[in-house]
């Protein structure tokens, strides 16, 4: 199985983490199933199913018939290739790219990256999607500091004309080139291919105590998921979902906003021929996507009295709008399963006169409706082509899912919840 720095190097895109995902899964006896096969679900089986490729839910099933869900997302900023994408200027040829996601687009210039995502093939008969990663390394470049002097104030990059990545100073369209050799014989109709980050993971810091690598945010949670359902031994059905699109709404086919985890949970109830109703009233989902530490150079962006701080444990996440779907009942649980696990954990709050980001936990719970928590690990520059995280928080995270998906969680009602390990 990969560790942590190779999935984050490999996973450049959502299709690629997937493709890493089910790879891991297949090596540990998981049985793939397809949306339009018939499905039989046997207790003590270990199964997965693929939405887009660039969605996997991936389940064991215990005794207990009720949902112990981790959901988490596999998609990060990047930028997408456009159709037609070469355009050439004083024969230098650069790419036509959109944004995806909410990055943050200084990060990227003068820094490498390259071009990821995946191809539909065809034959003239039958249409096929592969995962395609570049061999060749590019570099989105700023403007130098003696014509424009005002750059140290503050930039405004226009996502049109600043970030096109350079591809060739010969007047060389490689991409198209590059395209016709992966395809062979067969042909390319479409892609959907992005320029990400492919600065390799590394550690920092006087202990090698940090992590520093591209996609941080959010494929640390989906291998945490991965690795705790690996480790469990499942009371109740464990359900791991990584979906796509997080970072552009969930409203996708593929994303958390879809019927994908809904259909999933109740094929499983009918092939098992158990109440899905009554099950999802037992349930609870782990929201599971990263949170904010407390900046260095920035500790005033930070909750006054709720301060997050790198290396001190998985982070439960909180906000009176619902932003977050934590509350007194659900923190309690996910709070008595970690400290069962001696599994350190924190609060985070926005401030109170700051905006709060949102995740998938509350698009996913519109269409499971069930008892659920958003947790994370903690980390630096977050949306950034490198993101930094605590080596520690990381471990931690790994106990506290497994630890998650040990417990047997009844409820009774909305009332009264037993946890039993």
């Amino acid at each position: 199985m990969y560790d942590i720095f190779e999935f984050l190097e490999k996973s450049k895109t959502a299709y690629h983490a997937v493709e890493n995902l089910t790879l891991t899964l297949k090596e540990y006896g998981f049985a793939e199933l397809k949306e339009n096969e018939k499905w039989s679900v046997k207790k003590g089986g270990k199964y997965f199913v693929t939405r887009n490729r660039s969605s996997l839910i991936a389940f064991t099933v215990g005794e207990k018939r009720s949902f112990n869900i981790v959901a988490s997302h596999a998609d990060s900023p990047c930028f997408k290739i456009k159709a037609s994408p070469s355009m050439t200027v004083e024969n230098m040829v650069k790419l036509n790219v959109e944004r995806y996601g909410g990055g943050l687009n200084y990060t990227f210039l003068d820094r490498p990256v390259t071009i990821a995502g995946r191809v539909v093939l065809t034959d003239g008969k039958t249409y096929e999607s592969k995962t395609f990663t570049s061999a060749k390394t590019f570099v989105i470049p700023s403007v130098a500091i003696h014509f424009n002097r005002a750059a140290n104030d503050g930039i405004k990059l226009n996502p049109q004309t600043d970030m096109s990545p350079l591809v060739s100073a010969l007047g060389e369209k490689g991409l198209e080139k590059e395209l016709n050799d992966f395809a062979g014989d067969k042909k390319i109709i479409d892609g959907d291919l992005f320029v990400v980050s492919a600065e390799k993971p590394f550690t920092a810091g006087y202990n090698d105590e940090l992590i520093c690598s591209p996609r941080i945010d959010n494929l640390t949670s989906a291998f945490c998921s991965v690795k705790g359902l690996l480790s469990a031994g499942p009371k109740a059905i464990n359900v791991c979902y990584a979906a796509d699109n997080e970072e552009v709404g969930s409203q996708t086919r593929q994303g958390a906003g879809s019927d994908f985890l809904l259909s999933v949970t109740k094929r499983i109830a009918e092939s098992l021929g158990f109440d899905y109703a009554a099950a999802l009233a037992d349930s609870i989902a782990v929201s599971f996507d990263n949170a904010h530490a407390v900046h260095p150079n920035h500790p005033e962006f930070s909750d006054p009295t709720n301060r997050v701080k790198l290396g001190e444990g998985i982070v439960i996440k909180h906000h009176a709008n619902q932003n977050y779907t934590t509350d007194a009942f659900s923190s309690s649980i996910i709070k008595r399963i970690f400290d069962e696990a001696d599994v350190p954990h924190q609060d985070f709050y926005t401030r109170s006169d700051m905006p709060c980001g949102g995740t998938l936990g509350a698009i996913s719970s519109a269409q499971v409706s069930i008892k659920s928590v958003d947790v994370g690990i903690p980390q630096l520059a977050m949306h950034s082509a490198v993101e930094t995280m605590a080596v520690k928080d990381y471990e931690t995270a790994k106990r506290g899912l497994i630890a998650f998906y040990n417990a047997k969680i009844s409820s009774d009602g909305d009332d009264k919840t037993t946890i039993d390990f």
